[in-house]
């Protein structure tokens, strides 16, 4: 069975922490640091790591206000992560229509849903795809940040965002076993590296816990050494699979195309810039899809449930068609780079002989 996900982890991986191991020092040290200039130089940094893609989004909405009697825009078709911070702060999530093709925000539909209580919109790039962010800030009064959940997109060029977080979560492009990365704008640096620390500065002095007054208190987000040296060992080899990633939907995308006239699945255009974690398509019978991928040897999956129909996210949803289709639709199907081209051409015969 070809799985939809896959670990990518570097041989050279388990030799370098071990010599982390036996450094007697395993903590926030010398590898973040490390591991954040080398990401920086890809990334547009400076940029902060963290220890999960949520703290990075917890930390981002701090940043913005994000409280009681606030509210925040975003999408309801995305992993829970990325909108259980609103809850837990005290704030309502606004929930915001999307493209009924790609899953992508609607800048329009946001707009329609600003009010005098909005602090921030928070934006998904679904399946490594990044949405229109010029479009978006057009719409979006300057004073409300954008908040881009980038976990699906490590490696999409596409600017956009007034803070990004990445996530280096088990499966994604780039791991460190967990973590998160998270860039903001260059005058809030400082403070967020405070803040994710309780506010103090680890290299302000030798007993920093002793003798510091803590100006503004923070949480205990940090990466350790031992994530950084796996996300380091990881580094060269991710970004040399994010290029099969993308070869490997560019084949199966052109295959597809060829028999589009027939077949009762949607295709989203191609591409080139996003990272594609994974491919995807719309079927009018999505759990037909699935089983039937599953009878021809490759896994495949919604990714994500939508989160404004779990009791947790209980808030009125509105009238939101794009959701409604693209979420009873949406199917992803494996390109990763684990994947060599005679399964690309299997995957997209299989697909293009489908019938409902």
């Amino acid at each position: 069975m070809i799985p939809l996900f896959k670990v990518l982890m570097s041989p050279d991986a388990k030799h370098r922490v071990a010599e982390v191991l036996e450094s007697g020092y395993v903590a926030q040290g010398p590898k973040v640091k490390e591991f954040e200039e080398e990401l920086g130089k890809i990334l547009g940094g400076p940029v902060l790591t963290v220890n999960s893609c949520t703290s990075a989004l917890d930390l981002a909405m701090h940043l913005c206000g994000v409280g009681p009697g606030t509210e925040v825009l975003t999408s309801p078709l995305s992993c829970s992560a990325t909108n259980s911070p609103i809850v837990t702060k005290g704030a309502r999530p606004v929930w915001v229509d999307i493209n009924p093709t790609t899953g992508l925000i609607s800048p329009s539909n946001a707009a329609d849903k600003i009010t005098n209580r909005t602090v921030a919109v928070v934006v998904v790039d679904w399946e490594g795809r990044a949405c229109d962010y010029d479009s978006l800030r057009k719409v979006i009064p300057s004073h409300i940040p954008i908040i881009r959940d980038a976990a699906h997109s490590f490696g999409n060029p596409t600017p956009g965002g007034d803070y990004i977080c990445w996530s280096l979560q088990a499966i994604k492009h780039l791991t460190a076993g967990d973590g998160g990365i998270l860039r903001v704008p260059e005058e809030q640096y400082q403070r967020v590296k405070l803040l994710r620390w309780y506010g103090l500065d680890r290299e302000g002095s030798a007993s920093f816990r002793c003798q510091q007054n803590i100006q503004e208190v923070g949480y205990k987000y940090h990466m350790n050494d031992i994530a950084a040296t796996i996300g380091l060992a990881n580094l060269p080899l991710a970004l040399e699979c994010l290029n099969k990633n993308r070869k490997n939907a560019k084949s199966l995308y052109d295959i597809l195309m060829k028999r589009s006239y027939l077949s009762p699945l949607t295709v989203p255009s191609f591409d080139t810039n996003s990272s594609y974690w994974f491919f995807t398509v719309l079927a009018p019978r999505r759990d037909h899809l699935i089983e039937y991928c599953r009878e021809h040897g490759f896994e495949t999956s919604p990714v994500h449930a939508r989160n404004d129909k779990h009791v947790g996210f209980n808030y009125p949803n509105g009238i939101l068609p794009g959701v409604d289709y693209f979420s009873n639709r949406n199917v992803g199907i494996p390109v990763g780079w684990w994947l060599t081209t005679g399964d690309i051409e299997m995957i997209g015969e299989a697909l293009s002989k489908y019938e409902v």
